[in-house]
């Protein structure tokens, strides 16, 4: 189910570091879109609401709406600037889009069906090695998650980026460069157990 991300804004005129704190101490967060072939636009907008957007992983990447006076405006999640230090939102960095723009964006990995994988089942571990993964789509193409289905994976086996079944529309950057089908999802055993059933697979010492 996708949410539906609406982000309520009021127009900034002044800019500098100056007018920024400023911003933060009311409780604000300032902004700006940009893209679209239109000027840029400063914004600002309040930070327990965007906190609150910020706590859902689907924020990420799905096509947010920006509520700016009296008009709306469709974008995506470019970039959000934190404090290294405490736990606030500096700045906020939005894309205007439609939905036949050609995006690039990291959207997560969801990986399904892990314990009933044969591997997992005969005692093995799932190595997860990546979370997520950039794509390439048209907006209106923008899914909100890749799935990975490990259901039949055994011991010793791996995933790659060009193992994925993507959605329709949906491509992997990576793999149109060489050396890129980087490992998404591997089965390990322990290495207790794998070195038990070596000593299984051994053949028997011949008697004196």
């Amino acid at each position: 189910m996708q949410e539906n991300f609406a982000i309520d804004a009021v127009a900034r005129e002044t800019q500098g570091k100056g007018a920024s704190r400023r911003l933060r101490r009311q409780g604000l967060v300032p902004g700006i879109i940009y893209g679209g072939g239109q000027a840029p636009q400063r914004f600002a907008t309040s930070h327990n609401k965007l906190e609150q957007h910020l706590a859902h992983e689907a924020f990420y990447s799905h096509v947010l709406t920006v509520k700016l006076g009296d008009s709306t405006q469709r974008v995506i999640l470019k970039d959000v600037q934190r404090h290294p230090a405490k736990p606030f939102v500096m700045h906020l960095d939005l894309l205007r889009v439609t939905d036949t723009d050609r995006i690039k964006l990291h959207v997560p990995l969801h990986f399904i069906n892990e314990s009933t994988a044969p591997g997992v089942k005969a005692g093995g571990k799932v190595s997860h090695a990546l979370a997520d993964i950039e794509i390439s789509c048209e907006v209106k193409d923008l899914p909100e998650y890749i799935e990975v289905d490990i259901g039949q994976m055994n011991a010793g086996d791996s995933l790659h980026l060009k193992d994925l079944t993507l959605p329709a529309g949906v491509e992997i950057p990576a793999l149109a460069q060489e050396g890129h089908n980087d490992t998404v999802v591997t089965v390990q055993m322990p290495k207790a157990a794998a070195e038990e059933a070596d000593d299984d697979d051994a053949a028997p010492d011949a008697a004196d």
